[in-house]
């Protein structure tokens, strides 16, 4: 096993570092610190509070990844911030732990790309493979699915949730839910259409895609709510089977604060 501290790094004795792993200089890293191996961090990091990462995660000069939430109810409780593999966070990205009154967790998936000055807010869930551009920022309790692309700049508040290969262009405020596969922008955000690029990278088939463009466009045109149009039996008969479909259908029934609205 291979660990390279440098002498000007601050690596608490009770912290657990995997093979080959490096810190650079002037990096703190707290006891209740975990990585795995392979991880890489570059100088003026801080890895703080209960914080568990996996491997061959690499952070850049002046992250600061497990500080204490921006909550005026937390009481210095041990919650904790956990981050999968093989991530980047460029530099001053901040990711702060989770609260008691949620999941007392912050949650990073795997493979994911967090550009410079990116903020992930208390309890939040980033799911894997995503990418967020530079000054992206999180508020607490967020959810953000599997290959979701967010744009530079984009602020997006509280409790909201974000499906799977969505695509948000850059400075979008987004304050109601975004269904998965959907593509959106503006301030506040409206939905523009369905992200037919990722469904493709993704695997998806050219009929499958073709439903779920069908299944937007009939919701928009829709004089119903997206909420009633998916729980009307009649207008879903025809997108049975479609496990796209039926999955936006769930988010969209499933949604506490609503969807953004559509683009006029």
């Amino acid at each position: 096993m291979s660990i390279e501290i440098h002498s000007t790094a601050i690596v608490h004795p009770e912290a657990k570092l995997g093979e080959n792993c490096s810190v650079g200089p002037f990096s703190i890293i707290g006891a209740n610190v975990s990585l795995g191996n392979e991880c890489k961090v570059h100088s003026n990091v801080v890895l703080d509070g209960h914080l568990r990462v996996g491997n061959n995660n690499e952070f850049f000069q002046f992250c600061s990844i497990g500080a204490p939430p921006q909550d005026l109810t937390y009481q210095n409780e041990p919650t904790e911030v956990e981050i999968g593999d093989n991530n980047v966070f460029r530099e001053y990205v901040s990711i702060h732990r989770g609260t008691m009154k949620d999941r007392k967790l912050t949650t990073i998936g795997s493979n994911c790309l967090l550009m410079a000055h990116v903020h992930i807010g208390h309890d939040a869930i980033v799911g894997n493979n995503c990418v967020f551009a530079n000054s992206v920022n999180l508020a607490g309790h967020v959810k953000i699915g599997e290959r979701a692309i967010i744009g530079g700049g984009t602020q997006v508040s509280q409790f909201v949730s974000i499906g799977r290969g969505a695509y948000i262009g850059g400075a979008a405020a987004i304050d109601r839910d975004i269904p998965l596969f959907c593509t959106s922008y503006g301030n506040r955000a409206k939905l523009k259409g369905i992200n037919i690029i990722g469904m493709r990278r993704q695997g998806h088939e050219k009929q499958i895609i073709t439903e779920v463009v069908d299944f937007y466009r009939f919701m928009e045109s829709s004089a119903l709510s997206p909420r009633a149009f998916c729980e009307n039996d009649e207008l879903m008969s025809d997108f049975k089977g479609n496990d796209v479909v039926e999955e936006m259908a769930q988010m969209i029934k499933d949604s506490k604060i609503g969807i953004a609205p559509f683009m006029t």
